[in-house]
């Protein structure tokens, strides 16, 4: 059976045509599920998914409490998935159902983690394709993971899911995680498509705020900055402190007092910006030790859920 985990935050415009598309790419193929996971979407969402998951018995559902991210929806469609392979895919289907036959064609044939990869990315703006270029650029720089063109849209064996589904830390990289977990990996290209419908939900600020987190929680490059900076000012205060002397027995000695001020504001802001970088990391480490869940899940609806009221 293949399950397919499809995170959705109000998108009930594109829920039924998602189970559409997917429920007929995916019945000649195997045994399926769709797992849609709701994450505290405020429009008519939740109430759609409940609707299908009663008239199709492909279809499963899971509802959070409140919004608590992409990475939270689809760590709990990993966990839910019943399915000897499973995959995930966006709910907008700018990720071509239809390439899930390739993706399961790859399987069969041997590889365990099967990976969409972007070979154009739409219709991004200008600075949103720099941005991304140059997270992907620190990351490979930084943890040896190549995640150019790299998407949430990949098909796992069971293998892979359970290695995914063991790691214990709340702040997850799925992109990345998914890499860093090794196994047999295959990878096929694909056009990303415009939206079926609705707008996007990932602002400029939102997708900052990702990355750093992302970054973060992947690589302890940051705090290496840190050292290197020090180390590179170092070197230049032993330079300048050795022509500081020569000049000042040489009696050619100027008055210096700009010199200190320009030294004094660089130096403070190198020292402020390393402690925010180890103060952020502090933080995510405090986040990590409080052991709180990634995701609450409020309520479910589907074949699961039926067999376990009819116990």
């Amino acid at each position: 059976m293949i399950s397919v985990v499809i995170p959705a935050y109000n998108e009930q415009e594109n829920i039924p045509v998602a189970a559409e598309r997917l429920g007929g790419i995916l019945a000649p193929l195997s045994e399926y599920e769709l797992i849609f996971v709701d994450d505290g979407s405020k429009d008519g969402t939740w109430a759609l998914i409940k609707q299908l998951s009663e008239t199709d018995e492909h279809i499963r559902g899971l509802h959070f409490s409140r919004n608590f991210g992409k990475e939270g929806a689809i760590f709990a469609g990993l966990k839910a998935a019943d399915g000897d392979c499973v995959a995930v895919i966006d709910c907008d289907l700018q990720h071509p159902p239809e390439l899930l036959e390739k993706m399961y064609s790859a399987w069969k044939g041997g590889a365990e983690v099967v990976e969409a990869v972007k070979s154009s990315r739409g219709h991004e703006g200008l600075i949103y394709k720099l941005f991304a270029k140059t997270f992907y650029r620190m990351m490979k720089n930084s943890s040896d993971i190549d995640l150019d063109g790299a998407s949430d849209y990949k098909l796992m064996d069971r293998k892979v899911v359970d290695a995914l589904n063991e790691m214990p830390e709340r702040l997850t990289f799925f992109r990345a995680l998914s890499s860093w977990v090794g196994f047999t990996t295959e990878k096929i290209k694909f056009d990303v498509e415009p939206r079926n419908a609705g707008k996007t939900k990932w602002s400029f600020r939102k997708l900052f705020r990702y990355a750093l987190s992302s970054i973060t929680s992947f690589t302890n490059v940051p705090m290496h900055i840190i050292t290197v900076t020090g180390v590179l000012f170092f070197i230049f205060a032993v330079i300048l402190g050795i022509q500081t002397i020569v000049n000042f027995c040489m009696g050619t000695a100027a008055d210096g007092f700009s010199t200190v001020i320009l030294l004094l504001l660089i130096i403070g802001s190198i020292l402020m910006l390393g402690i925010g970088i180890v103060g952020y990391y502090m933080s995510k480490i405090y986040e990590e030790i409080k052991q709180r869940p990634r995701y609450i899940i409020s309520e479910e609806a589907g074949r699961r859920q039926k067999n376990e009221d009819n116990k």
